[in-house]
C-alpha cells in the first residue's frame, strides 16, 4: 500500500493550509463573534477552484478527486469550521444534486455558477418532523399542468438565505409512497428563507428554515426521475459524510495543534506543562486516534475516486471522527485550563463548533443503523 500523497495533492494541501492560517485565521474570531457570512474568503476560494474541486473542468470544476476535496476541507476546518462548512456543504449538498441527477439543461445554467463560488446551492432535506427519519417527509408537490405546487417547510438548512445563493433542491411527496426532488431557485414566489438561527457553533455559516406556501415551478424544475428522491437523498447523504468526517479530523488536529502549542508555552511548577506526564498523554492520545481517522476518512474518498462502494466506510469515518473532534476539544480546552473557556482562544471556538459533527449530516445513532445494516446485523 502506497500512503505518500502524490505532487498535485500535496501542492493543493500546503496552498490551503497558507490560506487558512493567512487569510481565514486572521479573521475567524470577528466572523464568529458577529455572526457574519465570510462573503470576501468564499469569494477567494471560488477564485482558486476550491468551490467545484471534485467536479470535472467540463462542467466548470476544478476536475480534481473526492480526496483532494477532503483534504481541502481538512485544511479549512483546522482553523475555523464556519468557513469550512460553507465550502463543504455546497460541495456535496449544493452542487452534488446537480451534478449527479441534473439533466443537461440543469447542469449547463447551474454548474459553471456553481463550481466557480459564483453562487451557492443548499439542499433542503429536514423537516420538523423528518430529521433522522428523513423518509417522513411532509412537504408535498401536487402536479397541475405542467407546474408543480409546492406546500412545506424545511429546517437546518445551510447555505440557503445568504446574498449569493442561486436554488435549494428540496425533497417533496408527490404521492403517498412517493418521493421527487426540485429544484427552487431563490426569488420564487412564496419560497421565503426565515431568520438565521441562534446557534451553539458554526456562528459564521448561514443555517435557517425555510418556507414554501403554493411555491410553483415547472416541470423541468424536477431534479431526476418522479420517485426517485428517496434514493437520491441517501446518495448524496453517503457523499456528504465523507466530507463531514473531513471537518472532524481537521477539527481534532486544530484542536491538537493549539493545546501543543500552549503547552509549551505555559510554564507551572518551573517548567513547561508539555513535560508533565498527564499533559503528554492526553497530546500522545490524541495525535494517534486522529491519524487513525484521518487514515479511515481518507480511504473513503479513495474508495469514491475507485468507483467502488464507499457508504459502510464514509459511515464509520463520520461516526469516528465527530466523536474524537467532541473528545480533542475537550482536551484542548482542559489543556488551556481557565483560558481554554475564554473566546479569545481558538479552542473555545472549536469546542462550541465540535459538536453538531455528531449530529449533522446522520446523528451518531443514524451511522450505528447504517453500519449494522452494512454488516448484515
Amino acid at each position: 500500500m502506497f500512503f505518500d500523497l502524490d505532487d498535485e495533492t500535496e501542492l493543493l494541501r500546503r496552498t490551503v493550509r497558507e490560506f487558512a492560517e493567512g487569510e481565514v485565521r486572521p479573521v475567524a474570531e470577528h466572523l464568529d463573534r458577529t455572526k457574519s457570512f465570510p462573503y470576501e474568503l468564499v469569494a477567494k476560494m471560488g477564485e482558486l477552484g476550491w468551490m467545484g474541486i471534485p467536479f470535472p473542468e467540463e462542467v466548470g470544476g476544478a476536475g480534481g478527486t473526492s480526496l483532494q476535496y477532503a483534504i481541502a476541507v481538512e485544511e479549512l476546518t483546522r482553523i475555523d469550521s464556519s468557513v469550512a462548512i460553507t465550502m463543504c456543504a455546497h460541495t456535496s449538498l449544493g452542487t452534488q444534486p446537480i451534478y449527479l441527477f441534473g439533466n443537461d439543461a440543469q447542469k449547463q445554467e447551474l454548474l459553471p455558477d456553481l463550481c466557480a463560488g459564483r453562487t451557492l446551492g443548499a439542499f433542503g432535506l429536514t423537516e420538523p418532523e423528518a430529521g433522522s427519519d428523513a423518509g417522513n417527509a411532509r412537504t408535498r408537490a401536487t402536479e397541475n399542468g405542467g407546474t408543480w405546487t409546492i406546500n412545506g417547510a424545511k429546517q437546518f438548512i445551510t447555505n440557503a438565505g445568504t446574498d449569493i445563493t442561486g436554488h435549494v433542491a428540496i425533497t417533496a411527496r408527490t404521492g403517498d409512497d412517493e418521493i421527487t426532488n426540485f429544484i427552487v431557485p431563490n426569488g420564487t414566489p412564496g419560497y421565503e428563507q426565515g431568520e438565521p438561527y441562534r446557534k451553539m457553533g458554526w456562528n459564521a455559516s448561514d443555517t435557517r428554515p425555510l418556507t414554501f406556501t403554493d411555491v410553483e415551478v415547472p416541470d423541468e424544475n424536477m431534479l431526476g426521475p418522479r420517485g426517485q428522491g428517496f434514493k437520491q437523498f441517501l446518495r448524496i447523504l453517503d457523499i456528504g459524510r465523507i466530507g463531514v468526517a473531513a471537518m472532524g479530523v481537521g477539527l481534532a488536529q486544530g484542536c491538537l495543534d493549539e493545546a501543543l502549542a500552549y503547552s509549551k508555552e505555559r510554564v507551572a511548577f518551573g517548567k513547561s506543562i508539555s513535560k508533565f506526564q498527564a499533559i503528554q498523554t492526553k497530546l500522545a492520545d490524541m495525535a494517534t486516534e486522529i491519524e487513525a481517522a484521518r487514515l479511515l476518512t481518507y480511504k473513503a474518498a479513495w474508495l469514491k475516486d475507485e468507483g467502488r462502494d464507499f457508504s459502510l466506510t464514509a459511515a464509520q469515518a463520520k461516526l469516528k471522527t465527530g466523536r474524537l473532534a467532541v473528545k480533542c476539544a475537550e482536551e484542548a480546552v482542559q489543556i488551556h485550563g481557565g483560558y481554554g473557556y475564554i473566546e479569545e482562544y481558538p479552542v473555545c471556538r472549536h469546542y462550541r463548533d465540535a459538536k453538531i459533527l455528531t449530529i449533522g449530516e446522520g446523528t451518531d445513532e443514524v451511522q450505528h443503523m447504517v453500519i449494522s445494516r452494512a454488516l448484515g446485523a
